[in-house]
């Protein structure tokens, strides 16, 4: 089944790689696509519990679901995922 989050924080191409890389090794979630422009993320999975996998990947990384606290500590994580993505170049 294909599941579609809308994410908080995504602002630029570093964070767009830092969660497809990290999104990508959860065995379980096939074809992550990360979309700039409309801050989304959708992928492919077995199960219910496969998408909460991602959801709490997502938050872990400062980039918390449009129905998450999307709180400081978020932002600042957010930030440092960010620039790991464009250090990574």
């Amino acid at each position: 089944m294909k599941t579609i989050f809308q994410i908080q924080n995504l602002k630029c191409g570093g964070c767009v790689k830092t969660i497809s890389n990290k999104l990508s090794e959860i065995k379980e979630i096939k074809d992550v696509i990360v979309e700039k422009d409309s801050s989304s993320v959708s992928f492919d999975h077995q199960s219910a519990d496969d998408a909460s996998l991602v959801k709490d990947a997502l938050k872990r990384m400062g980039y918390p679901t449009i129905d998450d606290e999307n709180g400081f500590v978020d932002k600042a994580k957010s930030f440092v995922s960010c620039a790991s993505g464009k250090m990574s170049n």
